[in-house]
């Protein structure tokens, strides 16, 4: 339950991450000096977005003819000049800035360790000089909307410090009183791309001894406590980014601040913890006792290889909730590449939304784990897209419904932007539907399914159904042009490398299950809507994912020679996971598995969120070895030393999403049925986990070691089918035998009652 360490951080990627959703903060652990790095989460550079181009709809409709007829470069090139807008960047998410303490006459330094406890979302630094014991707590804390620093001293008056603001770029700070400070500024490049607009103010209290600003720096005189707050507001307007808000944020920083200085340090902290642990305490997960501890988290890290280090793998499944919780609240943003963690003023890739894999494996994990409400800003997002994505859909295509491709931000662009082989993907409103379904899934909320998941799920169909349009040598519907993210191909019998085909792999695969699913909320929501036929029709001409001559899933229509056939991604494989489609078809997860060893026999894997993706992909296919090979080798190749996951650099969905595939190991319930200990590996010979979710509103514990049992808690009641390969006895709570049968069992459930399970 603790990230630990006895060296403060030399980079970025050793620093320890705190948050609140709305806040984050890299805390480095310096003795004399130390660096806590701030994000807001809505603090973006700003327009010009990424518009699409007049005349887009011919030539898509032109690009489709050649593509039937077999002439891939000449239709990329089409597309690439006439459909495609222009990638604008820099035009990043950026920091807050920096909290920097300079703390006086510190030498001799020892007994020092920095660390970060999961269970308090706390970040400790502690150490000893000159015979005095020093300790400072930092955090962020979502009750006060406040960033916290604490700095004590076990004897009277031995605080004396410099506390100082940096921000690099546009930014000004004006002294409000001795004791605090108000910083303003704009999100932008220079003078281009001017967006969000913010207000922090920074204010230090002090225990004895006095402080006094000597603009833009404070300096504290032995102080026995220092307790620094930092407020942050922004003028993003969720509702309509385009109007920025009128709030005074000035006032409201400066309110904020003075609020929470009225309220006692033990008391701010005691409702962030409680706060925290509201959330991180709904899921508990343990591969047996840590007796390695005593070892620091990084040398740990970097033994891993030689050592199974179990211990570190809970601690690292434990980490991905804190992440979630940390990045992604109730009224917060929907995570970014980077989350609240972002030290660049020019950030990889924007630190935008890429809806093409990333954004969604960040969301993962979110509903295995009890963290439904986590999962909130994602879904409120993909709603709020809707009104672009429709009008790129009628622009752009002519087609009814929403569009969006591989990447948009907080100004909500959606139409396709900068090179053909990553933006020519018109599959992201698709994807994003699919965790809607999830999401009422999970908790069975019928009044979701009707105002939230039905809307999204019938727009993303909608488009579908336009979009489609018959193949000419088969007569099934086909998607194109599009693309099979982010992948190449050389166009049979010239060197052209090509992207862009009719019907390829994974359009079909989300297609399917959007329509399946669209299916699914009229059934159950007793809808008569004019879609339903229209999407029964279109599923029984939609062309369907093929094997090749080498039993391989065929990416695209024809078996192409590839350039890159390692490449990070496996879109091809949706299908099989998050998808749902090809989970009782032998011969496609077959197939499907010939194509994952293929890409990791040619250096696949290479990524940390690629490796993340293949660990669900294993425990699907049930490989309980493969699985546990992919999660060794993302410990060992894409884990930093403070356990981010390293693309590289640091994106948030290698953690989350290698997190999820550990609870697939364990757990699975995409099919009407939960499945225990799917691919458990005889590496894990003991273990135990509380909390996890199920689909159908079942929370399960598990636990094993020279047996294994379960206990079903039933949210909702209902029919629950169990499943093991073996055998399978379930109790009532006295004890009484219900069910005993071998595979699968059908378990009636009574809502609020709860079902022991013994396994052999």
């Amino acid at each position: 339950m603790r990230l630990w360490y006895d060296k403060p951080a030399e980079e970025w990627n050793h620093a320890l991450p705190v948050g609140s959703g709305k806040l984050g903060a890299m805390v480095f652990g310096g003795v004399s000096s130390e660096r806590i790095q701030m994000n807001e989460d809505s603090i973006w550079a700003g327009p010009p977005v990424p518009e699409a181009q007049a005349g887009a709809k011919d030539a898509v409709a032109q690009a489709r003819d050649l593509l039937f007829d077999g002439e891939y470069a000449q239709a990329q090139n089409l597309v690439q000049d006439r459909v495609m807008g222009e990638r604008i960047a820099p035009r990043s998410y950026q920091p807050l800035g920096d909290l920097l303490i300079d703390l006086e006459g510190v030498k001799n330094c020892e007994n020092y360790t920095r660390e970060l406890t999961l269970e308090t979302a706390i970040a400790s630094t502690e150490w000893t000089a000159n015979g005095i014991g020093f300790q400072r707590d930092v955090f962020a804390s979502a009750v006060d909307n406040t960033i916290v620093c604490r700095l004590e001293a076990d004897q009277e008056k031995s605080l004396s410090c410099r506390i100082a603001f940096q921000r690099e770029e546009n930014a000004q700070w004006m002294t409000i009183s001795d004791d605090t400070l108000l910083i303003t500024g704009c999100a932008g490049h220079g003078d281009l791309h001017s967006g969000v607009g913010f207000a922090a103010a920074l204010k230090v209290v002090v225990e004895g001894g006095h402080v006094q600003n000597e603009d833009p720096t404070f300096a504290v005189q032995n102080a026995n406590a220092i307790t620094i707050f930092v407020c942050v507001q922004t003028d993003y307007n969720f509702a309509n980014p385009s109007e920025c808000l009128t709030e005074n944020l000035s006032a409201a920083v400066i309110d904020g601040v003075e609020k929470i200085s009225q309220k006692k340090y033990t008391d701010v902290r005691s409702d962030h913890v409680a706060d925290h642990q509201g959330y991180f305490n709904r899921c508990s997960f343990s591969l047996g006792e840590d007796t390695l501890d005593h070892i620091p988290t990084d040398q740990r890290l970097a033994v891993f290889a030689e050592q199974t280090d179990l211990a570190l793998l809970a601690l690292y499944f434990n980490y991905g909730r804190y992440l979630t919780i940390c990045d992604s609240r109730p009224k917060s943003l929907c995570a970014n590449l980077q989350g609240v963690w972002n030290q660049e003023y020019e950030a990889p890739w924007n630190s935008d939304y890429h809806i093409n894999i990333n954004i969604q494996m960040i969301y993962w994990l979110a509903e295995l784990v009890g963290l439904s409400d986590c999962h909130e800003p994602f879904l409120e997002f993909a709603n709020a897209l809707r009104e672009n994505a429709r009008q790129t859909a009628l622009e752009v295509y002519g087609c009814r419904g929403t569009v969006a491709h591989h990447t948009t931000d907080v100004w909500r662009f959606t139409v396709p932007f900068g090179e053909v082989q990553y933006g020519m993907w018109p599959m992201a409103s698709g994807w994003n539907s699919r965790p809607f379904m999830e999401h009422y899934d999970f908790t069975g909320s019928e009044s979701f399914l009707r105002d939230d998941a039905w809307p999204v799920i019938k727009d993303a169909a909608l488009f579908f159904l336009d979009w489609l349009t018959p193949d000419p040598k088969t007569g099934k519907l086909v998607s194109g042009p599009s693309s099979s993210p982010e992948n190449r191909f050389v166009a049979p019998g010239t060197e052209d490398v090509c992207n862009l085909v009719m019907g390829p792999s994974m359009d079909h695969q989300i297609i399917w299950e959007t329509f399946t699913n669209c299916l699914r909320c009229t059934e159950i929501l007793g809808l008569d809507d004019p879609i339903t036929q229209e999407i029964q029709t279109a599923l029984d001409k939609l062309a369907e994912a093929q094997i090749g001559a080498d039993g391989r899933l065929m990416e695209w229509t024809e078996e192409f020679e590839e350039p890159e056939p390692g490449h990070r991604h496996i879109s091809h494989i949706y299908g099989v996971y998050p998808g749902f489609q090809f989970v009782d078809q032998p011969d496609m997860l077959a197939a499907a598995r010939k194509s994952v060893e293929h890409r990791l026999s040619h250096g696949g894997g290479h990524t940390g969120w690629s490796r993340a993706w293949l660990i669900n992909v294993w425990a699907r296919l049930k490989d309980a070895d493969r699985a546990w090979e992919d999660v060794r080798q993302l410990l060992i190749r894409s884990t930093l030393p403070n356990l981010f996951d390293n693309h590289p650099p640091f994106q948030l969905d290698g953690n989350i999403g290698g997190a999820a595939g550990l609870v697939e190991m364990l757990l699975q319930s995409h099919h009407n049925a939960i499945e225990l200990f799917p691919a458990l590996p005889i590496a894990w010979p003991e273990g135990s986990v509380k909390g996890l979710r199920a689909r159908g509103g079942f929370v399960i514990d598990l636990d094993w070691n020279t047996t294994k049992t379960a206990c079903i808690h039933a949210t909702l009641g209902g029919i629950c089918n169990v499943r093991y390969n073996g055998q399978i006895q379930i109790y009532d709570s006295q004890g009484e035998t219900l069910l005993d049968g071998h595979g699968e069992v059908v378990l009636e459930t009574v809502r609020g009652v709860s079902y022991e399970v013994a396994l052999k």
